[in-house]
């Protein structure tokens, strides 16, 4: 998907010239976030934050239909509560942020912390100790499971590296938990969702996804089996777009979630978590991105449709906008996927080529012209965002609606096609020693920014110590397909026997 640039773009560098720093532009120019005062978090602005509760309604929707009900639980986790589970406190260790007082004091000019607390507290990094010590008091009987809760939250996780919309200290998403009364129902939720994710993430964002499960090495801290959705951006990295988590019965052994089942024996329940974050955004910009900017699929635009009047002559401007306004509410009237179309007329006191540029960097998916030309023919010119900036196509007043719906749909799926046939092009299964893989993980010179990497599907042994191997090369199972082709092979990794499918990359 990355292309040798033009000459002139409206993002530099461009993405063949720097795309870690690319991605911060279009961010910038998108007006999307910024950097907060505090060092590793994010001040998520309006054009952003529309894009996240556009994604919030759609799965909020998704999740609602299989049965599950928001909550919301504490921001601050008791440290006992963590030291419950050791397998969990140790992978989230390094990351956690502690709170210990509770009050600050004046002193010399300056305030100072005072007031300790007897028991530390712990700022949300996940949240399955603080929702098992409800879920405890909440579950008595095997009637009252399965017991599916989801929360909408923020959570704070330590970060050294910070990148918007990729690693931040704090960020937002959904977290669910749940309780079943048998391993075979929690084992079946955990996929369902990982399937609500996939179904969302490919119809929604248009990005198209890997489903697999984690190896032992990248498995989510106490947890029996960790599954996954993985996306490669154009940058040809992976990049973990959800989670899904079966947690068999360590957290309820360490919560104490117990009920009597119906023969009236006591024991403890299976729990499941699993969850999105805002880095969903990061992977769309890094997914549809061109060096103008920000593409947006438009089922999840904040505005789908912009329309910018032009206004030759000051005389002109009441009936200039008159028409902009007939044009957007015979548009408002339409249903994109079960939604109004949403409509801007922009009617700033702004040059049109300037509020031109801004929209297609902001990534609106269609664009509408209008003068007093097109109102005297009952006209405009329409240009599309995944088309080149000055290719414009006149349409009818009267036409305007199917043309519009029909453009919608045409960019949602050309967008993910485009993205498809990017992880097609760079998906590698003839790759079959271990000398083989990290040569192809090698870029040739830093200078020269040539193709190499993407993924790479590869037979693996299934030993866990030889994921060490990779780290010094930066490189990691992604997953193991949940396809699995069950043929004989042999292990990249070491040589020997063996019959996994696995998914190698470099990533976010």
């Amino acid at each position: 998907m990355i292309t040798q640039e033009s000459n002139q773009t409206a993002i530099t560098p461009t993405r063949v010239q720097d795309y870690p720093e690319w991605f911060q532009q279009v961010i910038k120019h998108a007006d999307m976030a910024e950097n907060s005062p505090v060092r590793g978090c994010m001040v998520i602005k309006p054009w952003g934050y529309g894009i996240w509760e556009n994604m919030q309604r759609d799965l909020d929707a998704r999740i609602k239909a299989t049965g599950h009900q928001n909550a919301y639980f504490p921001l601050f986790i008791p440290l006992s509560f963590l030291e419950k589970e050791a397998t969990h406190v140790e992978g989230f260790a390094k990351e956690c942020a502690v709170v210990t007082h509770h009050r600050l004091e004046l002193k010399d000019g300056r305030l100072i912390p005072s007031g300790e607390l007897e028991e530390p507290l712990v700022v949300r990094p996940t949240s399955e100790t603080i929702i098992g010590e409800s879920f405890s008091r909440w579950v008595e009987s095997y009637r009252d499971l399965p017991l599916l809760i989801n929360q909408w939250a923020n959570v704070v996780r330590w970060e050294m590296r910070p990148r918007i919309f990729l690693r931040t200290s704090e960020f937002l998403w959904q977290e669910g938990h749940t309780v079943h009364s048998n391993a075979e129902e929690a084992i079946e939720e955990t996929l369902k969702m990982l399937h609500v994710y996939r179904d969302f993430i490919e119809n929604v964002l248009a990005i198209p996804i890997i489903l697999g499960e984690k190896s032992p090495g990248e498995r989510f801290p106490g947890a029996v089996s960790t599954y996954c959705l993985e996306a490669m951006m154009q940058d040809r990295k992976a990049l973990q777009a959800g989670t899904s988590h079966y947690l068999g019965q360590n957290f309820a052994k360490a919560s104490n979630i117990k009920f009597n089942n119906k023969e009236g024996v006591t024991e403890y329940g299976y729990t499941t978590s699993w969850g999105v974050t805002t880095r969903l955004i990061g992977a769309m910009i890094m997914c549809h991105g061109d060096d103008d900017g920000l593409r947006l699929p438009p089922r999840v635009a904040p505005q789908q449709i912009v329309i910018i009047p032009v206004i030759p002559k000051p005389e002109m401007e009441v009936e200039v906008l008159a028409y902009a306004e007939k044009i957007a509410e015979k548009l408002r009237s339409s249903s994109f996927h079960g939604k109004l179309l949403s409509v801007l007329v922009d009617k700033r006191d702004r040059r049109g080529g300037e509020k031109n540029w801004e929209w297609i960097k902001k990534g609106v998916p269609l664009r509408i012209e209008v003068g007093p030309r097109d109102m005297e023919s009952s006209s405009m010119m329409v240009a599309r965002r995944d088309m080149p900036h000055k290719q414009k196509v006149k349409v009818g007043l009267h036409e305007i609606t199917d043309e519009a719906l029909k453009s919608l749909e045409s960019i949602q799926n050309g967008l993910y096609q485009m993205a498809k046939e990017h992880l097609n092009a760079h998906l590698r299964s003839d790759i079959t020693t271990f000398d083989q893989l990290v040569k192809f993980f090698t870029p040739k010179s830093q200078d020269k920014p040539e193709i190499h990497g993407g993924f790479v599907l590869a037979k693996w042994c299934g030993d866990e110590k030889t994921e060490e191997m990779l780290s010094e090369h930066k490189i990691s199972i992604r997953c193991l397909p949940l396809e699995q082709s069950g043929t004989q092979g042999i292990c990249v990794l070491t040589g020997r026997p063996a019959t996994l499918d696995a998914v190698f990359a470099k990533s976010y």
